[in-house]
């Protein structure tokens, strides 16, 4: 039994030093992370999302698109909120809506951040223990005239999984957004060993995303106040599709 966990510790440390060997060079080579976005967008270009996605998508595209050309078209922005684990898909799905994220301040968020901007998002960086509140201040300037969204993965960046925190509702607030729970339902993927256990589409998989009602957050952002959304927010995700370990 020693052996055994003596040899899982040394593989264990390998891996941990061929991923930080990786991850350095995708922050140093743009060769690196552009060959990222070619395989994301090949994977995720191969994948079968539902149509009711689209037409949800599209609303907000509308919106966005009768601002730009002048028309004086009230739009809500929204707040995306989802799992940390379901991103990967979503991202996709961008189109032509302005979005901006909130990136952790750490060595992965980095790398994600250059990603998220060359897929044409706008990032700002972040977290609950990092900057977080000079980034979703700065993310609610940018969501202020109703044609920019906000998109927040409402357990990241280290968990507790599938526990809502703070920052989507200091955001919702501050932007006047709507709170909108996302789920995204993949059918065929590689979990990671992560603390929240990331997946990864199999290409070709079938993508569901289902998107919640949602709510305002419409008093003082109290400790009990902000306690009752995040027990809503977390059963309205619950209930898009049941959690699977």
């Amino acid at each position: 039994m020693r052996r055994k966990n003596l040899q899982e510790k040394i593989v264990s440390q390998q891996l941990g030093r061929i991923r930080r060997k990786i991850r350095d060079l995708f922050r140093t080579s743009d060769f690196s992370l552009g060959l990222l976005v070619w395989f994301y967008k090949a994977l995720c270009g191969t994948l079968k999302y539902n149509q009711k996605t689209r037409v949800k998508i599209a609303e907000q595209d509308r919106i966005a698109y009768e601002r730009k050309q002048g028309r004086d078209v009230k739009g809500t922005p929204v707040v995306l909120c989802l799992w940390h684990d379901e991103l990967f898909p979503l991202i996709y799905l961008q189109n032509d809506l302005d979005i901006v994220c909130i990136v952790s301040e750490s060595k992965d968020g980095a790398i994600l951040e250059k990603l998220m901007r060359k897929l044409g998002l706008r990032t700002a960086s972040g977290s609950s223990r990092r900057g977080g509140l000079k980034a979703l201040l700065q993310a609610a300037r940018i969501m202020k005239d109703g044609t920019v969204h906000g998109c927040i993965t409402v357990d990241g960046p280290m968990g507790p999984r599938h526990k809502a925190k703070d920052g989507a509702f200091l955001l919702a607030h501050r932007a006047n957004a709507k709170i909108v729970p996302v789920r995204l339902d993949i059918k065929r993927s590689i979990k990671l060993r992560s603390w929240d256990r990331f997946q990864i589409p199999l290409p070709f998989s079938e993508v569901r995303v289902v998107f919640g009602d949602g709510f305002f957050v419409t008093e003082e952002l109290t400790e009990k106040y902000l306690n009752e959304c995040h027990r809503r927010l977390e059963n309205e995700l619950k209930e898009l599709l049941p959690l699977r370990k």
